[in-house]
């Protein structure tokens, strides 16, 4: 075998070599998107032009994220917003639409309490989707639910709907910081 055909064998390993790397690589930070997002994940793929500028947002909400000062909430503020909690609930049997609207307002003070910014429903819904994005479809159905009743366009087992979904997001950021951090890789 000739020096040349021995030189075009290695560069072609060593192709392959980089080629193997770089799909495992990508097959790696794909499966991590998955696992953090969940089905925020294939949403965010989808509204995009293409899958990689969904997981270009996707790592730019958790950058953005990973910047927040995201914070455990002692027990006895804990024990306040449980209480708050109750008491909307109490409150939806005489006034749904209110105690819907009510909370919305919770779950928006308790996020900020928490760290996350509210400055909107989008950039909330952003900035959860990296910590709680198996929960932000209940979340949204809240929202538009929240948002159909303020036009008082809502049924009443709509708003109880919409109370259960408020309230999947309120335990999980409420009890959030009891859980161990996952790391960031």
């Amino acid at each position: 075998m000739s020096l040349m055909t021995i030189i075009i064998i290695i560069a072609a390993v060593l192709v392959v070599l980089v080629c193997a790397v770089a799909a495992l690589t990508l097959s790696a930070r794909r499966r991590k998107l998955r696992e953090r997002f969940g089905p925020e994940y294939e949403r965010t793929v989808e509204t995009k032009d293409s899958r990689r500028a969904g997981e270009r947002e996707l790592r730019e909400r958790q950058e953005r994220h990973d910047a927040l000062d995201i914070k455990e909430l002692p027990a006895s503020v804990r024990d306040r917003y449980a209480q708050d909690w109750a008491r909307v609930q109490e409150q939806f049997v005489d006034r749904p639409d209110d105690a819907v609207h009510e909370a919305d307002r919770l779950v928006t003070t308790l996020m900020g309490e928490r760290g996350y910014p509210t400055e909107g429903y989008e950039q909330q819904v952003k900035d959860l989707s990296v910590e709680h994005g198996r929960t932000l479809e209940h979340y949204r159905a809240a929202h538009e639910v929240n948002d159909r009743s303020s036009r008082h366009q809502a049924t009443t087992e709509e708003l109880r709907g919409a109370m259960v979904h408020y309230r999947a997001l309120f335990e999980e950021l409420l009890h959030d910081g009891d859980r161990p951090r996952e790391s960031r890789g």
